[in-house]
């Protein structure tokens, strides 16, 4: 067995692990499943009356487990009240300042030039982590904005809405239900046909796993490139600093012209460069 085909034994072996609650899977299972999309919202929501108009994938997975999943979703609701949702795989990511940094730039983002603010859909983060990052033991954590008058809380209403989904939550409910088919690699025990139905695709389907493997092929692939690139950039660095250290040695040119010389190294990494060289004789 050659390199390649054991290499594409490896996929399928990983293949057949994969989750929805690994990135890429989840990405590639509901970039276009507007049916799965509203399934999860409609349940973490607790709103019946939700119709996804569009969905879009943030960013793409360079590795399996190495990046986290971003779903940018534009739905709407029977009132037709519009609001952004966007659905985040991660636990190390879903820190609050991460939170308030990615609703930030979601209204950022939605907001058109021109456009009165008071129109402003609502938004919604949604990070899915594999951990009870909140140790509540519970489902979801809903974070919201509130004002303190006296000793009263009042919910601010800015229509900005941060949730914590809990990965390790395994109810009889209807999210204990979706949890549970968010972390099962086998599509015959999921409870939910329209996420079932997708994963059993790119699981048992021939068209859909070869697709699958080709989606790992190429991330592999970007993968090497990217270790490929990075270890000549440090390979140039790392001749340039011992080009420019012998230059500095023989003494012969001043700092500035060296620099000419050796441009991705700057003058003042130069200097300090001198400093250490100086301090050795």
């Amino acid at each position: 067995m050659n390199t390649t085909e054991q290499m594409h034994q490896q996929d399928l072996k990983r293949l057949k692990q994969l989750r929805y609650m690994d990135d890429t899977f989840m990405t590639v299972c509901l970039a276009d499943n507007f049916e799965a999309v509203e399934l999860i919202l409609r349940i973490i929501l607790e709103q019946k009356d939700i119709t996804v108009r569009s969905v879009r994938t943030q960013e793409l997975m360079k590795n399996l487990q190495g990046r986290s999943a971003i779903l940018d979703v534009h739905a709407v609701d029977s009132t037709g009240r519009e609001f952004d949702v966007e659905l985040q795989r991660s636990d190390a990511g879903a820190g609050a300042k991460r939170a308030r940094h990615n609703s930030s730039l979601m209204d950022a983002h939605i907001l058109k030039p021109g456009a009165d603010t008071e129109d402003i859909p609502d938004s919604y983060v949604i990070f899915i982590t594999e951990n009870d990052v909140m140790n509540g033991d519970q489902a979801v954590y809903p974070v919201d904005r509130y004002v303190k008058i006296g000793r009263k809380k009042v919910l601010f209403g800015d229509g900005s809405h941060i949730l914590y989904v809990n990965g390790k939550y395994r109810g009889d409910d209807e999210i204990g239900k979706l949890i549970h088919d968010l972390s099962c690699t086998d599509p015959d025990d999921m409870n939910y046909e329209a996420l079932a139905d997708r994963a059993r695709y790119y699981k048992k389907n021939e068209k859909g796993v070869a697709a699958m493997c080709k989606i790992m092929e190429d991330m592999r692939n970007e993968a090497a490139r990217e270790a490929a690139r990075e270890a000549a950039i440090e390979a140039a660095q790392k001749s340039a600093r011992e080009i420019a250290e012998r230059m500095l040695r023989d003494g012969e040119m001043p700092l500035e012209k060296i620099a000419r010389y050796v441009p991705t190294i700057s003058l003042e990494e130069l200097k300090k460069l001198e400093e250490e060289i100086m301090e050795l004789v």
